[in-house]
């Protein structure tokens, strides 16, 4: 009876039935004990676990290899690796189904060196590896710094002749895809003589992750039209993948598929769709998504103040976080990063430094670097870049790269050109072979008129080979997603949209935009700065946009850096001219242009 329950998923009335059986006088045999070790293992109960094992350890019982196999998974699920250590040792006989539970204890605990060395060992000893000691390895490479050793362990697999079976293939495209090359993933899939929903899944997820997300998508269609169903674990990293390319009319259509399969109500799926709206820039949608979950956590609450904070609404997101408190819901460190991101674009710096406090002092939280970054970037673009340095230096972690570069982009706003000087001096350090700390150094010469150390910077960017990335925007019109970039002139409609760049152009005159040229930082002639300003990628990206969709229609439009201020300042002016809402997602933040303002009040 108690196996029948282990059995069964019902660890709980397992161990329950277990202690009823003690209280009764009876003496339980191994058989009863492996029954109930296994039950502890899948309810994760580590106190019972010991108190089982203690009863083992009184009846004297020696225990077999099948009992101390079950007592090395049970002390690797409830995740005590240094016990599981221990009982492995003391084992008189291992089998491969005892070198394969540490193995994989050591791998779901993110240990690859002992992981990896346990293989070896194992090997060497002369028990062969099976099919499920790799599937167990395999989960200790999960980054891309893993990728060599993954593929290693991926040719001692074909060696071994288990290439070719689904649960193995299975575990590869997970790998491959956690160590972010899913072009290996898919060679994987492809010559998969057998597909369950399990595999389409590890492929639409290793194709959801940046810059693949199309793919992603791609894969779910042809995962419908094989007759597959969907799981809920599908619609999440389809919904992740479309956030990723912002592919709002397929997410709006896959959102239709939840429901007619009757997944709406599934919390993990509204807090994916809350998120998917966010990314693709429709806010409202987003919002509807939330108030009509029937059944909320935190992460619904995390997944809705992040899509406010992401969206510029700093009291709208303070409200809701305020809402969850009032709820009686326990924020964690991933709602404080949307906190402390929101107070950063509304510029509330009172209120950003008063919830950095409670972290600790409230919700017993440690700030992490992302944590020190938001607030840093805070005080540096507010202008207080004394206070901002003073807390990278004294800060309890060690700054990071990124935290470097939002230090020395609040120099460059606010002309700050000598800190930041050093504060690039100290990026270089760290060895931080990227083009932003360049630019922005040569960019701060460049607006100060020192254009020899303009010059300087540059040419140090070219001695060690970094290029610049190039400012690029992409809209989604219909079915295709256009992408431009500065001056580009390789569009199909190239002169219609130039044409409609001058339409522009003029009637903004009119209504008395005026180009910002000091942000041109080329020594060349004020009219070939105009020209350069109006040729931004951005602006072509809503050129196009106008003469390709219906009067009225919102537009909405991608790019991959931060939005220049004679864009900001010229979409403002056409959002009026034009009668439509204008939606510009840059790096950083969404912009929300309608009748001649921005969501977020020029602060950004």
């Amino acid at each position: 009876m108690i196996a029948a329950y282990g059995q069964h998923d019902r660890g709980n009335e397992a161990i329950q039935l277990f202690v009823k059986m003690i209280d009764e006088g009876l003496k339980p045999n191994e058989i009863t004990f492996v029954s109930v070790v296994d039950a502890c293992a899948s309810t994760a109960n580590l106190d019972r676990g010991k108190f089982v094992h203690a009863l083992i350890i009184d009846s004297g019982l020696q225990p077999s290899i099948i009992l101390g196999n079950a007592l090395v998974n049970m002390y690797a699920k409830c995740g005590d690796l240094s016990e599981t250590q221990i009982i492995f040792d003391k084992l008189l006989k291992k089998n491969v189904v005892s070198w394969t539970t540490l193995i994989g204890a050591y791998a779901q605990h993110g240990n690859k060196k002992n992981a990896i060395e346990l293989l070896k060992k194992m090997q060497g000893e002369g028990v062969r590896p099976n099919k499920i000691t790799y599937v167990s390895i395999l989960e200790a490479f999960s980054s891309p710094v893993d990728l060599s050793e993954g593929k290693v362990i991926h040719s001692e697999i074909r060696n071994s002749g288990f290439q070719f079976d689904l649960v193995v293939d299975t575990a590869l495209l997970n790998m491959y895809g956690k160590c972010g090359s899913p072009d290996d993933a898919r060679r994987i899939f492809d010559d998969m003589r057998e597909r369950d929903e399990i595999a389409w899944n590890a492929m639409i997820a290793a194709y959801a992750h940046p810059g693949h997300g199309k793919n992603a998508i791609q894969i779910f269609y042809e995962m419908q039209k094989t007759g597959v169903k969907p799981t809920v674990v599908t619609y999440v990293s389809v919904l992740d993948a479309c956030a990723d390319v912002t592919a709002l009319r397929e997410g709006k259509m896959i959102h239709e598929s939840i429901v007619d399969s009757g997944f709406d109500k599934e919390i993990v799926l509204g807090n994916a769709l809350i998120n998917m709206y966010a990314k693709c820039g429709s806010l409202q949608d987003a919002r509807t998504v939330f108030d009509n979950m029937q059944s909320r956590d935190v992460f619904s609450w995390t997944s809705v103040i992040a899509a406010y904070a992401q969206h510029g609404h700093g009291h709208a997101t303070l409200e809701l976080f305020r809402q969850m408190l009032l709820g009686g819901w326990k924020p964690n460190e991933i709602t404080f990063i949307s906190v402390l991101s929101a107070c950063n674009h509304g510029g509330l710096v009172d209120e950003g430094l008063y919830y950095f406090e409670s972290m600790t002092a409230a919700y017993a939280l440690s700030p992490t670097l992302e944590h020190y970054g938001c607030i840093i970037d805070l005080l540096g673009r507010a202008g207080w870049l004394d206070k901002a340095e003073d807390l990278l230096t004294k800060m309890p972690l060690e700054p990071d790269a990124v935290i470097w570069m939002s230090l020395l982009g609040s120099c460059r706003v606010h002309g700050d050109v000598e800190r930041g000087k050093h504060i690039a001096k100290r990026l270089l350090e760290l060895d931080f072979n990227h083009d932003a700390p360049h630019i922005l150094l040569s960019n701060m010469y460049a607006s100060a008129n020192r254009w020899m150390d303009a010059a300087g910077a540059r040419n140090i960017m070219e001695e060690k080979g970094i290029q610049k990335q190039p400012g690029r925007s992409w809209i989604e019109v219909g079915e295709t997603v256009h992408e431009f970039f500065a001056g580009d002139r390789l569009h199909p409609q190239t002169v219609q949209i130039y044409m409609e760049i001058e339409n522009l152009k003029h009637k903004m005159s009119e209504a008395g935009y005026v180009p910002d040229t000091s942000l041109v930082l080329h020594n060349v002639e004020e009219e070939k700065k105009e020209q350069l300003l109006l040729a931004h990628s951005e602006k072509l990206a809503v050129a196009f946009g106008l003469i390709s969709t219906p009067s009225g229609t919102p537009l909405r439009v991608m790019k991959n850096l931060r939005v220049c201020p004679d864009c900001h300042n010229a979409m403002k002016f056409i959002s009026k001219i034009v009668n439509r809402e204008i939606v510009v997602r840059d790096s950083n933040r969404f912009h929300h242009f309608k009748e001649g303002c921005c969501s977020c009040g020029d602060y950004w």
